[in-house]
């Protein structure tokens, strides 16, 4: 996967690409792209993979022009429309799988097949999401994996929690990010989607993991239930990291969008 840059009608955007085959456009959740991340890879086996980073992700400039969900949703249309690619896949994980849905929602005819991946977007008061951005680094692994302690590894590269140099490191890359991600997420991440997915023509494919404790598969059910003809995958041994845990039974459920 190449890191290039392309711009937009308002800020250049960085994005990984590689792969041949079908056009596919990941979103990546409010965590980004992490580096090595092995879904871009096992996906670049099978399609043209472009995956955009929201500004503020990476070495990608913030940007204030982005203040609500629409202004994101218009944004990553516009990062599409800029990368010249006709009616990709379109794939989004939680934070992203929410942008999809709203880009599927409110471009119709542009997208003929969606996945999401553990979205955020609708708010179940059965089932009420825990607040990220109250969470220190080592309360996050219990919600986001399945295997908690390799998940943990995975997002520490084997370092300890609470070493200063690590800790200090994550918390200037998390404020960046969570900068960008609570403008949609914050206080929860819910803004009017369950009134709009009525609206999604796409094939959709609905993806969660069967341990996932953040968005539990009740919202799996919920997406199910607003979109027309979608139909959910429920991967096991995998929480709402799906994408890091089981990466290549993703992409096989994937498969049957082609």
């Amino acid at each position: 996967m190449e890191l290039r840059t392309i711009q937009t009608h308002r800020v250049p955007v960085r994005y990984y690409e590689g792969g041949s085959g079908a056009p596919l456009v990941f979103l990546h959740g409010a965590g980004g792209i992490l580096p090595g991340e092995p879904i871009l890879h096992k996906l670049a086996a099978k399609y043209h993979v472009y995956a955009p980073l929201l500004p503020g992700y990476g070495d990608s400039q913030e940007t204030p022009a982005l203040r609500d969900m629409l202004d994101f949703t218009l944004h990553s249309l516009d990062v599409v429309a800029a990368l010249g690619v006709q009616d990709p896949i379109l794939v989004g994980h939680s934070m992203g799988g929410m942008i999809a849905a709203e880009m599927a929602a409110l471009a119709p005819n542009d997208f003929s097949r969606l996945a999401l991946i553990a979205s955020a977007g609708l708010w179940l008061e059965a089932h009420p999401i825990p607040d990220l951005f109250a969470m220190l680094p080592y309360e996050m692994p219990p919600y986001l994996f399945h295997d908690v302690e390799m998940g943990t590894k995975l997002m520490t590269a084997g370092v300890a929690l609470n070493d200063p140099e690590w800790l200090k490191a994550f918390l200037v890359m998390n404020a960046r990010q969570m900068g960008t991600a609570g403008k949609i997420l914050f206080p929860i991440p819910e803004r009017g989607l369950a009134e709009r997915l009525y609206r999604i023509s796409a094939k959709t494919l609905l993806i969660w993991g069967a341990s996932d404790k953040l968005i539990p598969p009740a919202y799996g059910e919920a997406f199910k239930k607003a979109i027309k003809g979608a139909q959910l995958t429920i991967i096991p041994k995998a929480g709402h990291l799906v994408t890091l845990e089981q990466p290549d039974e993703l992409v096989s459920a994937l498969g049957t969008l082609s």
